[in-house]
């Protein structure tokens, strides 16, 4: 009996020794240091260095070998070259279609005359006179070549004169008729350049494969495929 009072005592000293224990020492949350308090003040006056900032120091950093500096690259933009914008089927006298190193005006120049080479070219140049007279050189071969174009198309007739002579085709044409141009005009010797040149396919006049062809200030209303508009008429196949 003894023996159990006596453990019990020891037992009850024991838990008293250790409850005053935890209650004299720190918890585990409270040993953590505390960061002082630091007013704004002090932030504000501090310098932003390298140091201060935890950043490296870039005052020694290494330069390049050899005294290189380098430079910001320079691009430069190249410009297309500008060219002519050309209205489409409406070329000028310089924009016809060339051949051998000579323009339009240059072949009319060397070819100018008062006497067609022959019956074909000389039907020819009277329509030219009659119907495109005055016009851009361009325009007056695009109605030589309409002609020629439908003497190689099996609907009309097989000849260049025959097709000027063609019944209801061309208002100047009377009876099968083509009058005579006055031979000592400028007009006239133009014509026989200009039909020439076409008989002989030494430039284009801008309007490819055309039949039929009316004047700007005319409106048939035609179903057909329009080619181009050159000088004074519009053109169509």
């Amino acid at each position: 009996m003894r023996r159990l009072s006596r453990a019990a005592a020891l037992t009850a000293a024991a838990l008293t020794f250790c409850a005053a224990g935890g209650l004299a020492g720190p918890s585990i949350a409270s040993q953590a240091d505390t960061a002082p308090a630091v007013a704004y003040t002090a932030h504000q006056s501090a310098g932003l260095t390298a140091q201060n900032l935890g950043l490296n120091d870039l005052t020694d950093s290494p330069r390049p070998a050899g005294g290189f500096e380098a430079q910001a690259p320079v691009v430069t933009h190249a410009l297309a070259p500008a060219f002519p914008q050309a209205t489409p089927g409406d070329e000028s006298d310089d924009q016809a279609s060339e051949r051998n190193g000579r323009s339009l005006s240059q072949l009319v120049q060397d070819l100018a005359s008062s006497d067609a080479s022959d019956e074909q070219t000389d039907c020819l140049a009277r329509a030219v006179y009659w119907e495109s007279k005055g016009e851009p050189l361009s325009g007056q071969l695009a109605v030589a070549e309409v002609i020629i174009n439908r003497s190689h198309s099996g609907r009309f007739a097989s000849t260049v004169c025959g097709v000027v002579r063609q019944r209801g085709q061309f208002s100047f044409v009377h009876g099968g008729h083509i009058p005579a141009a006055p031979q000592a005009s400028r007009d006239w010797r133009t014509a026989v350049a200009i039909a020439e040149i076409a008989q002989r396919d030494l430039a284009d006049g801008g309007a490819p494969r055309a039949l039929f062809f009316h004047a700007r200030r005319a409106h048939p209303g035609w179903r057909l495929t329009r080619v181009a508009a050159v000088g004074n008429h519009i053109f169509y196949r």
